[in-house]
């Protein structure tokens, strides 16, 4: 039997997790950050979303209130992921690669 999934025992009860994102700490990546472009469940308006980025929850609120200041539009952090309004893929790129991330247009 494989414990690493195991959640919930009738001899111990709720069994913890040493998953790294309920600690909240960024999951560890490939080191490469992706942009994309996605709609799904947003009545056809679009977000480019940003992921890889191995940082803590304080410092992607950070950065988010950043990008929305010099793309001119909003945004939020989901999890692990930046969504900024809109198709900004390429001046998000740009500023990323200004700070010394490899960057990765992905999907749609």
């Amino acid at each position: 039997m494989n414990d690493s999934r195991l959640v919930y025992s009738t001899d111990l009860g709720r069994i913890k997790t040493n998953d790294s994102q309920a600690k909240g700490q960024a999951p560890k990546g490939d080191g490469i950050v992706r942009l994309k472009r996605v709609t799904k469940g947003r009545k056809g308006k679009g977000v480019s979303t940003i992921e890889g980025l191995e940082m803590t929850p304080s410092e992607l609120k950070a950065l988010c209130s950043e990008f929305k200041k010099q793309c001119g539009c909003g945004g939020s952090v989901k999890g692990f992921i930046i969504e900024i309004q809109g198709d900004v893929r390429e001046k998000l790129k740009s500023i990323l690669e200004n700070r010394g991330f490899k960057v990765k247009l992905a999907g749609g």
